[in-house]
């Protein structure tokens, strides 16, 4: 990655911006939604910049100062750059392409403002609001994930792309959102590329608890897998794989 995207908590703290015009007003705005107490250059307790103007004098002036600086369509002098934001409050989605293209960041934001449903946000505060009744079906954090991962899939009990997910959590809580059992499944890769992973393949890395794979398959198939996935480097598939969904990733041999 070239950048770790993280979300900054800015209410009540002072955020430098300088610039004028239309691109200061717009990253005024953002910074007002997000909290924010917007100051000039001068303030010596701000921590975070946007120079609004670009103007390279100022960023070396603010970093010299231990400052972290977005510096408006010049990324190259960025510690940071802003996303394109879906907001869907508690959930946000940022899309990021480290200053290469803010139109292809707005393109993305646009398709995903017209898939993501309105009341996404409300299935966010239901399971927040469950926590307490979740820890006590499932005690186990294990399947615990694994039951949440159920009720989530497409068509599942809280699918997250259908408006009433959040109408759905008490039933799923009721008996509806039991976990899917314990499994191995193989995948054959086509190459050593990402791109070239189906949809099937994709989905399963991004569910899967543990990865077993030949130590031929490539890292960047590998970092499509859950960050907290166990990777299990083997010549053949396990004869036990352990509690919930396991794969086995070999490359397809020509």
């Amino acid at each position: 990655m070239h950048s770790l995207p993280v979300f900054l908590r800015l209410t009540g703290r002072p955020v430098i911006l300088t610039g004028e015009g239309e691109a200061a007003d717009a990253k005024r705005r953002l910074l007002e939604r997000a909290g924010a107490i917007v100051v000039g250059e001068s303030d010596p307790d701000a921590r975070v910049a946007i120079v609004a103007d670009g103007d390279a004098a100022t960023v070396t002036r603010l970093r010299a100062r231990g400052v972290l600086v977005n510096a408006t369509d010049t990324p190259d002098l960025c510690d940071f750059t802003l996303p394109a934001i879906v907001d869907r409050d508690p959930v946000l989605i940022a899309i990021g392409t480290g200053g290469a293209s803010a139109g292809l960041a707005k393109a993305l934001r646009q398709r995903l403002e017209a898939m993501l449903p309105a009341r996404l946000g409300a299935l966010a505060t239901a399971l927040y609001a469950a926590r307490a009744v979740i820890r006590a079906r499932w005690p186990e954090a294990d399947a615990r994930r694994r039951a949440i991962d159920a009720g989530l899939v497409p068509g599942g009990a809280i699918d997250p792309l259908r408006d009433g997910a959040a109408d759905g959590v008490p039933g799923w809580l009721a008996g509806e959102g039991a976990a899917t059992p314990s499994r191995l499944e193989a995948i054959r890769l086509l190459s050593g590329d990402p791109d070239d992973l189906t949809l099937r393949a994709a989905r399963l890395l991004g569910e899967a608890d543990r990865v077993y794979h030949h130590p031929a398959v490539a890292p960047a198939i590998l970092d499509r897998a859950r960050a907290d996935a166990a990777r299990i480097v083997t010549q053949a598939p396990p004869a036990m794989a352990g509690d919930g969904l396991s794969l086995w990733l070999e490359l397809d041999q020509p």
